[in-house]
């Protein structure tokens, strides 16, 4: 028995939702390590370029940030989501186990988590009821309802979004660095600068496809952040080598 048309097309929506909602956590993770990649990178090689005036220091300095960074967030992102997935399988595992011990007791907590969401008492009962008679129905709502997550999503893979991240972040350090290959170094501070700038603006014009705000304001929240880093990194590498007494470059 084939399902009525708009039950399918419902099935279609929900499961393009479904896979909508995953490559956001992509793009979430492939905008976070793109960010992180040029502001961090930035910062490195505008510290280094004030400090030595020298473009093989910038680029050593540059480069070794960049490796350091890429593998730094990718491993970060895998452990962290590893470790959430762990918990997130633990916890699922203990609510199967109380689903199938103690049912009764997992539809009464059920029904008081969706009368505290604005279902009348008896309401709440009677829907907990009927959801009570199926018992993975039960386990995936009670463990959305009670953890904020689905069965389905805790098993996802780690490694995805740690390449994803890696990559992201290894794409965003060659802005900061590529100026100091190719241009002369009183030109390449101010390239890098510009280049990253570019970037980072077009990177939240870029993100309002899915935040849904002004990509004119978005652009700008995301460039005066790396602006910022790029100043500081440069100040740091003027200023703190006066302090700590090194001779100035010629």
């Amino acid at each position: 028995m084939t399902k009525p048309a708009d039950q399918a097309a419902i099935g279609d929506r929900l499961d393009a939702e479904r896979r909508r909602a995953s490559l956001l956590g992509d793009v979430r993770e492939a905008i976070f390590g793109a960010q992180d990649g040029l502001v961090s990178t930035l910062a490195v090689v505008s510290a280094v370029s004030g400090a030595t005036n020298d473009r093989f220091p910038v680029l050593v300095a540059g480069i070794a940030a960049a490796l350091a960074g890429i593998f730094s967030m990718a491993a970060g992102e895998y452990l962290s989501s590893k470790s959430q997935r762990e918990i997130a399988l633990a916890q699922i595992a203990q609510e199967r186990e109380r689903v199938a011990e103690r049912p009764e007791q997992v539809r009464a907590e059920l029904a008081h988590i969706l009368a505290g969401e604005g279902l009348p008492d008896a309401d709440a009962a009677h829907v907990a009821e009927v959801i009570g008679r199926h018992r993975e129905a039960l386990l995936n709502i009670k463990a959305l309802k009670q953890f904020g997550v689905e069965v389905e999503e805790a098993t996802g893979s780690a490694l995805q979004g740690a390449l994803v991240m890696g990559a992201s972040f290894a794409l965003g350090a060659i802005a900061p660095i590529l100026p100091y290959l190719i241009l002369p170094l009183d030109v390449a501070l101010y390239a890098s600068v510009i280049a990253t700038g570019g970037v980072l603006f077009a990177i939240g014009v870029v993100k309002t496809r899915w935040t849904l705000r002004s990509p004119i304001s978005s652009g700008i929240e995301i460039l005066a952040i790396g602006a910022l880093a790029g100043i500081v990194g440069y100040l740091l590498g003027t200023v703190l080598p006066k302090l700590l007494g090194a001779p100035v470059p010629g």
